[in-house]
C-alpha cells in the first residue's frame, strides 16, 4: 500500500469516491468548490492507493483557510472492501499529523436524531474509533441552530450601545475578558495549551480570516455607564450567514445581556436582507442554547468535533 498526499493528477480519482453512509463526506461538488477556492488543498489530502491498481482504498481531506495551515479533518473514507478499516483510516490520519506537526479536530455532521439511525451510527462508529487511535479522544458535540426570515427581527437593545473599533488589539483585549469563566468547551480547551492573550489573538486571527465583512464586527457598551459588556460580531463562512462570536465580560453576566447581543447579531444580518443565519453552540452550554431558542433560532443538525485532549 502506498500513502502519499494527493496532486492534480488524482482529482478524477478523488471525485469517484462515493460514501454512502449518514455522516457528512467531501462530495464532488464540495471537493471541486474547495480545491478552487483554497479551502482544500491537495497537499491537504492523504491518500492510501493499491500499489497495484493505484485505486483509493482510503481518503483523508482537510480543510483550512485558503493559504493557511489545515484546521479540521472534513472526511475520512475507507473503501468498504477494505478489511480492517478502522487500522487503516489510524494510520491515515497519523501521517497526515505527522506531517502538519499538529492533530486538527474531525467535524462530523449529523442529523438531528442521528444516535436512532443506524446507517448514521454505523458510520460514525468506525471514524470514531479510528479518530481516537490517532488521538483525537476528546468529544464535543454541538447543535447547528439557524434562524429565517420568517422569524421576528429582534429589536434594538436599549441599555447597550454597539460601536465598531478599526484596532484588532480592542477586540483581542474584550476576547481575552469574555474567555474569563466562559462555557465554552473549545476556550477552555485551547486556553490549558495557551496563555489568555495567545488564544484572544488566535481568535481574532481566526475571524478575521471568515468571509464576513470586519466592519460588521461591534463591542457592547453599558448605555449606563459606558462600561465594556461584551462583544458581536456577525460574519460569514463559506455557506453563507452565521452567528461568528458573541460572549459577555465576567461583571456584566447574570443580567441577560447574551439576549441583547445576540439580538445584534441577528438585526445587523437581517438589515442587509439575510433569509438564513447559521450558528452552533456547545450542546452543554445551556444559556446560549436558550438564548438561541429565545431569538429565532431553530436546531436543524448536529456537529460531533472530535479532537485532542
Amino acid at each position: 500500500m502506498l500513502f502519499r498526499t494527493a496532486v492534480g493528477d488524482d482529482l478524477d480519482r478523488l471525485l469517484g469516491c462515493v460514501v454512502d453512509e449518514s455522516v457528512s463526506w467531501a462530495h464532488p461538488d464540495r471537493l471541486l468548490s474547495f480545491l478552487e477556492s483554497g479551502n482544500y488543498r491537495y497537499d491537504h489530502i492523504w491518500l492510501a492507493l493499491d500499489e497495484d491498481t493505484g485505486d483509493i482504498l482510503a481518503r483523508a481531506v482537510w480543510w483550512g483557510f485558503p493559504g493557511g495551515r489545515p484546521l479540521a479533518l472534513d472526511c475520512i473514507h475507507v473503501h468498504p472492501s477494505v478489511r480492517d478499516r478502522v487500522a487503516l483510516a489510524a494510520e491515515l490520519l497519523e501521517r497526515g499529523h505527522a506531517a502538519f506537526g499538529d492533530r486538527p479536530a474531525y467535524h462530523v455532521f449529523l442529523s438531528e436524531g442521528w444516535r436512532e439511525d443506524p446507517k448514521a451510527t454505523a458510520g460514525l462508529g468506525w471514524r470514531k474509533e479510528a479518530a481516537a487511535r490517532a488521538g483525537l479522544t476528546d468529544e464535543l458535540e454541538r447543535l447547528r441552530l439557524a434562524w429565517t426570515a420568517d422569524e421576528v427581527v429582534p429589536e434594538p437593545s436599549d441599555r447597550l450601545v454597539f460601536r465598531g473599533d478599526d484596532d484588532d488589539e480592542a477586540f483581542v483585549a474584550a476576547f481575552r475578558r469574555v474567555a474569563e469563566g466562559t462555557l465554552d468547551h473549545t476556550t477552555r480547551t485551547a486556553l490549558r495549551t495557551m496563555t489568555p492573550e495567545e488564544q484572544a489573538r488566535q481568535d481574532v486571527a481566526d475571524y478575521r480570516e471568515m468571509p464576513g465583512d470586519r466592519s460588521w464586527w461591534r463591542l457592547a457598551y453599558s448605555a449606563a455607564d459606558g462600561s465594556l459588556v461584551g462583544v458581536a460580531l456577525p460574519s460569514a463562512n463559506n455557506a453563507g450567514p452565521v452567528v461568528g462570536y458573541l460572549g459577555v465580560v465576567p461583571e456584566h453576566r447574570g443580567h441577560g445581556y447574551v439576549d441583547d447581543l445576540l439580538g445584534e447579531i441577528t438585526r445587523s444580518h437581517a438589515e442587509r436582507g439575510v433569509e438564513r443565519i447559521a450558528a452552533d453552540t456547545d450542546l452543554g452550554n445551556v444559556p446560549m442554547v436558550k438564548a438561541f431558542e429565545r431569538a429565532g433560532y431553530r436546531t436543524f443538525a448536529v456537529r460531533l468535533v472530535l479532537s485532542a485532549g
